[in-house]
């Protein structure tokens, strides 16, 4: 993981974790997506924002997401390394083989992660 991404992902997860503390759970699912779209190439941290999205999901009673990220989990785990569908949030609501248009302050990551992932 570059410094530049590490950075990127530590913002935007601190931020989640900290408005899910504070019972904002649509703020921290936004902060989760954006974490999720920089985390996807590197397992571990992929596999830690859908545990804080099934987390949110849970606090929300939105069980469609919580069971929704169970197996994106799993997913995460497995195939980060191999294949991910780029800028994809990481929602229960979106398929979790769809590309997504990356937010324009993120598109940077194409060409950071366009290499490949390293060591977490």
């Amino acid at each position: 993981m570059t410094p530049r991404i590490r950075q990127a992902f530590d913002h935007e997860y601190r931020a989640a974790r900290d408005l899910l503390g504070r019972g904002d759970i649509d703020g921290a699912f936004r902060h989760l997506e954006r974490a999720h779209i920089v985390a996807q190439r590197y397992s571990i941290r992929h596999a830690a924002v859908h545990w804080w999205m099934l987390s949110a999901g849970i606090a929300k009673r939105d069980w469609r997401e919580v069971a929704g990220q169970v197996g994106r989990m799993v997913a995460a785990l497995l195939f980060s390394r191999i294949w991910v569908p780029l800028g994809n949030t990481g929602r229960a609501n979106v398929s979790a083989f769809a590309p997504m248009q990356l937010p324009d302050d993120l598109r940077w990551l194409c060409d950071e992660s366009a290499a490949g992932a390293d060591a977490e």
